[in-house]
């Protein structure tokens, strides 16, 4: 690939006529474009690029964001230029790069235009004229790295199965019973369950558009990109590690309160264990591989905690009486997510995932452990913030599970747990390792859909793994083995919480995280310089609360913006009166509405009572930063 770039003040260009392969335009708006502040760059797609084009679409990316940063540009334009070579790739593999590219650069957070392939444009382009103005490269395939593209990205056969497989949709009406998704009724209150069919159905995983929840995580200082790593590999400034930290400390209580064990198993595997080798094929998710000798897969990096734990069981001595068996690991994992369905927090390629396998004597033992962990799963999901109106239910079984009537019954009574209709999938056949799973799915802004909690009931893996248990009788036999998350990825949850709070704040209230996610929960503003020493009399009676103390030159009417833009759930006002009726003037956030501003006057025992009264016994971590505002760094510019 050659590529030319050139750091301009504007482009002007206009799709003037077709060639014979040029690809459709739906807008009029992209025959004519004029795109100033901008980063153009020219484009020739060669032949080479044929052999790899994820290789050449990763590496073109990588290119183009350093030159981008290097030269501050606002926006980029990538522009099919084929007078940059004379051995030229294919339209197709042109387009399909090009496209590539474009959502490449868009995952990335970056506005990107791409002027249409294969027209004959004019176009008028003025160039800054500083050192790095005009830049060129050539990308070339290098020699191994057709091999690698192949490992890495080789789908499971299980992947394969997903994409092929045969399922029907149905919705659930109010007695639990099936309905087709042409004779649904749906209500108004139905409207993200409309969205979340429409998502499932037409398996539009791409995002095309940034979510609200970009960027308020990092107004919020919460997470960024990391532009040096891998895409789908995040940085969490301390406000972000803070949260997320208060997240895994929730769960890990709560699974532990719920009866499991922790343990900690290794993030890489061999791929030549034949268990696990097997088990690859079966697992809907791709992997990241890393290669040994001759371009072969050596080791891989784990998608999920469920193999190191698997391998741990086989080992264990496991008696009847001591199931059902929960064992329990908050693990990093590292999936090898497409591209273009990278955005945010809400896909990722490393993540934080709470991994729950529960091994159970038979199949009755586990439809009572299913329908136990799907109410667990509402409580945890209520306890982060999240009521079952902000999230949708799908159930997901085969054919042959389902038409067994006792299973019926138990498809019956999640539903009215649910105290809603829920989405239906069933399989034709069992293509995965699992005969029924359920999700706990938040739908955004954007209409995508995003799993939180699961559990599914694996018939597989035991015996795959060679994990037994002896019964009453001596004899030696095969567990069944539920998979749960009983939150979905920590980092999932922060998006789901940020897209929520956006929902909220279009829907006229205040956005606001949990109070006990809060980083900053109460921000005291002193009205002048000598209110200080009050405040630091004080402080010593608010330990256990994260408190921090605006004492920046600033005018108290922007210190109180500013906590309003923080989402600081407390703010506290302490100027003459204050100190001497030695109370607080306390603004409550969730008490707030746009029009009506509203104050208390409390003392520090009745603060400190209200804010503890809103944590109850969720953790707490202290401060992540200095309490004293004018002490700290700005983390985003």
């Amino acid at each position: 690939m050659q590529l030319l770039f050139i750091h301009s003040d504007y482009i002007e260009y206009e799709a003037k006529s077709k060639t014979r392969v040029a690809e459709q335009i739906e807008e009029a708006a992209r025959r004519k474009e004029r795109i100033e502040e901008a980063l153009v760059v020219f484009i020739a797609v060669e032949r080479e690029d044929e052999k790899n084009v994820r290789y050449i679409i990763e590496k073109a990316a990588e290119e183009t964001i350093s030159i981008f940063k290097q030269v501050d540009a606002e926006r980029i334009v990538l522009y099919p230029y084929a007078h940059l070579s004379s051995e030229l790739a294919s339209p197709e593999t042109s387009t399909e790069i090009l496209r590539g590219l474009e959502a490449d650069l868009l995952s990335r957070d970056v506005e990107v235009t791409r002027a249409p392939f294969g027209w004959y444009k004019s176009f008028t382009l003025r160039c800054k004229g500083h050192p790095l103005s005009e830049l060129s490269r050539k990308i070339t395939v290098l020699e191994g790295a057709e091999a690698k593209e192949t490992v890495v990205e080789k789908q499971s056969k299980a992947l394969e199965a997903e994409e092929k497989a045969v399922s029907h949709f149905f919705f659930t009406n109010e007695h639990g019973n099936l309905v087709g998704t042409d004779d649904f009724e749906f209500a108004v209150r139905d409207d993200n369950l409309r969205k979340f069919f429409v998502y499932e159905s037409e398996k539009r995983r791409e995002v095309d558009k940034i979510p609200p929840h970009v960027e308020l995580m990092k107004r919020l200082e919460i997470a960024d990109y990391e532009p040096s790593s891998d895409p789908g590999n995040m940085r969490f400034y301390p406000k972000g590690k803070l949260i997320k930290s208060l997240l895994e400390d929730y769960v890990r209580n709560s699974v532990a309160d719920y009866g499991a064990v922790e343990v900690e198993t290794p993030i890489m595997y061999s791929t030549r264990h034949p268990s696990l080798k097997d088990y690859l094929e079966r697992f809907p998710a791709r992997q990241y591989s890393m290669l040994g000798k001759g371009g072969k897969p050596d080791l891989f990096l784990r998608f999920a905690a469920c193999f190191g734990q698997f391998l741990m069981s086989k080992d264990m001595s496991i008696s009847y009486k001591n199931l059902p068996l929960k064992i329990f690991e908050l693990a990093s994992s590292f999936r090898k997510e497409k591209r273009g369905e990278l955005v945010g927090l809400r896909r990722l390629r490393k993540f934080t995932m709470p991994d729950m396998h529960t091994l159970c004597r038979d199949m009755n033992e586990a439809l009572v452990e299913f329908e136990k962990q799907y109410e667990f799963c509402m409580r945890v999901l209520a306890d982060i913030g999240f009521s079952p109106e902000n999230y949708e239910v799908a159930l997901r079984f085969t054919k042959g599970f389902y038409d067994d009537g006792a299973n019926k019954e138990l498809i019956e009574r999640l539903v009215g747990i649910a105290g809603k209709p829920v989405l239906i999938e069933m399989w034709d056949q069992r293509f995965f390792y699992f005969v029924l799973k359920f999700e706990f799915n938040f739908v955004d802004v954007l209409g995508k859909a995003s799993a939180l909690s699961t559990v599914q009931i694996d018939v597989e893996n035991a015996e795959r793994y060679g994990i037994t248990y002896t019964d009453a009788d001596g004899a030696r036999k095969s567990p069944i083995i539920l998979h749960c998350s009983p939150s979905g990825a920590i980092e999932r949850c922060i998006y789901a919480l940020l897209e929520k709070a956006y929902l909220d704040m279009e829907a006229g209230a205040m956005p606001m995280l949990p109070l006990w996610l809060s980083p900053t929960q109460l921000r005291i503003i002193p009205v002048a310089e000598r209110h200080l020493e009050y405040i630091e009399g004080i402080l010593p009676a608010l330990n256990g609360i994260r408190v921090d103390v605006d004492d920046r030159d600033e005018t108290v009417s922007k210190k109180i913006r500013d906590a309003g833009r923080e989402w600081i759930p407390y703010v506290a006002v302490v100027g003459d009166k204050e100190v001497e009726k030695e109370t607080l003037s306390v603004t409550i956030r969730a008490e707030l509405s746009k029009k009506k501003p509203k104050t208390e006057e409390l003392t520090v025992s009745e603060l400190k009572e209200r804010i503890e009264a809103g944590v109850k016994d969720k953790p707490f971590r202290q401060l992540p930063l200095s309490y004293k505002l004018s002490e700290r760094a700005k983390f985003v510019g």
